[in-house]
């Protein structure tokens, strides 16, 4: 898949954090993502393959310290590999760049075939930092890192590029997140994308954000009538007013019957999540929620109300539209 872009103009611990840890599974989920941004944003010229996979990052097969990268991709077929691409996701500069080295030597051992080495940093010193040619120790080997950092990965305010895109838009705001239209931006693609992509890339962009970020994504998200209920924040509200319900349904079903303490129940749900999402709530909407005693249609009530723009559009036929 071709990509179209526009034209662009303090160290924490070892330990992998969530930002890491989210960015590597994204890589890990599509292996073709690191092909398409080497050749794309960097220009780099590989063999042309479908056949990508993941395959055990360790370059030993006994104990050390630190040999085995985030990830590393064999390109072709299992029995014939002509390619490696190694991704490292850096949010500081505590690896040493010779280790980067070390890497893409050990790999080039057992696999016997070219390698790529990929360093993904939000900081654009980090990215400088990997960015410069590094010297191995062994004479007449220096390896040259492809490095993507915020000069290189654009803020995309495209809503149909992000939505097309949602990898790159992803990425865009873990680079570019203090830029609000980015961040508008992705949630706009989010909420314009088929409803499985949602949850897993929102979640991406939300842990491999920095806190303010986080911040923005949250109140953008919470000003709006869509609300992802996937995200960390609606989760924890949903949750709890789900979670009260079902309470509320439980205890009540003993006194009055299992089925009319579930619709009880739910009915609290619905409109604990109606007022939570500051929607406004009609008597008459109100009424028709509290009375209904069928749980299946409560719950689909429930599960509109997530997403719903308005309290009174819980009702119409084609409500699922509203996700």
């Amino acid at each position: 898949m071709a990509i179209t872009l526009p034209a662009l103009g303090a160290k924490m611990g070892a330990m992998p954090s969530a930002n890491h840890d989210a960015l590597v599974k994204m890589m890990t989920e599509r292996p073709a993502l690191a092909v398409e941004l080497l050749g794309t944003l960097k220009g780099a010229k590989l063999p042309e393959t479908p056949l990508i996979r993941v395959e055990n990052p360790s370059f030993s097969t006994r104990r050390s310290d630190d040999i085995s990268a985030d990830l590393v991709l064999m390109m072709g077929a299992p029995d014939h590999a002509f390619h490696a691409i190694i991704v490292e996701a850096q949010f500081d500069r505590s690896k040493e760049p010779k280790q980067l080295a070390r890497y893409a030597a050990a790999l080039w051992l057992m696999q016997q075939c070219d390698v790529t080495v990929l360093v993904i940093c939000p900081n654009r010193k980090d990215a400088a930092h990997y960015a410069a040619p590094i010297e191995s120790g062994l004479t007449g080997y220096r390896l040259q890192a492809q490095v993507l950092g915020p000069d290189d990965i654009p803020p995309i305010i495209d809503s149909k590029l992000a939505a097309d895109h949602l990898e790159l838009a992803t990425l865009s705001v873990m680079m570019h997140g203090r830029n609000r239209k980015v961040v508008e931006t992705f949630a706009e693609a989010i909420r314009d994308s088929p409803f499985e992509h949602r949850p897993k890339y929102y979640e991406y962009a939300y842990n491999m954000s920095t806190p303010e970020t986080r911040r923005l994504l949250k109140e953008i998200s919470m000003s709006s009538t869509y609300w992802p209920v996937f995200s960390p924040f609606a989760k924890e509200h949903y949750g709890r007013g789900k979670a009260e319900g079902e309470a509320i349904g439980k205890a009540e079903g003993k006194a009055e019957g299992k089925a009319e303490g579930k619709a009880e129940g739910l009915a609290k749900a619905i409109l604990t999540t109606l007022a939570f999402r500051q929607l406004d709530v009609p008597d008459d909407v109100r009424e028709r929620i509290s009375s209904c005693t069928d749980p299946m249609q409560l719950e689909t009530w429930l599960n509109r109300s997530y997403t719903t723009p308005a309290a009174d559009a819980l009702f119409d036929e084609d409500g699922e539209k509203t996700f």
